[in-house]
């Protein structure tokens, strides 16, 4: 009986038996038909009298216009792929092709710089201004910040 046992685990290791179906799924059996929506056509499916909504191509703003060149100095034009808070946008929502979008990037960053837009992070309204204390006053706060003295009015005559 311990000869059987040994012959039925999986050669390789003492660990538990491999299990059989595929190179290491995760869950049951594999579905014939594909997913939802697939060939199948089944209850989770696209109903198929029903128009098909097809999403418009987006077309690169810079090579319909035959721009050679992105000018760091117009953040007018640069604005348009910036988040508010001062991200770059991704080529996936402005519709930008690969070689202008790199060419946009290295302009908003040479416009940053210059402090022609801001950072990501910086932009108004997203953070309070960050308060710069110096080095002193943490060892001694009571001589950082002296009371301001107190007023005191002249007697009118």
């Amino acid at each position: 009986m311990a000869e059987e046992q040994k012959q039925t685990q999986a050669p390789g290791g003492g660990g538990p038996p491999r299990r059989e179906g595929g190179s290491g799924g995760h869950g049951g059996p594999r579905r014939e038909g594909g997913g939802p929506g697939g060939p199948g056509g089944g209850p989770g499916g696209r109903p198929r009298g029903k128009r098909q909504y097809f999403r418009k191509k987006k077309v690169c703003k810079f090579c319909v216009e035959k721009m050679d060149f992105i000018d760091y100095k117009r953040p007018d034009i640069l604005s348009q792929f910036v988040q508010e808070r001062g991200k770059i946008l991704p080529r996936r929502m402005t519709g930008v092709c690969s070689r202008h979008q790199r060419w946009l990037g290295v302009a908003i960053k040479r416009a940053r710089n210059i402090a022609l837009m801001p950072f990501a992070g910086s932009a108004a309204g997203t953070q309070a201004p960050r308060v710069v204390v110096p080095a002193a006053a943490h060892a001694a706060p009571a001589l950082a910040h002296p009371a301001p003295p107190a007023a005191t009015e002249a007697p009118k005559v």
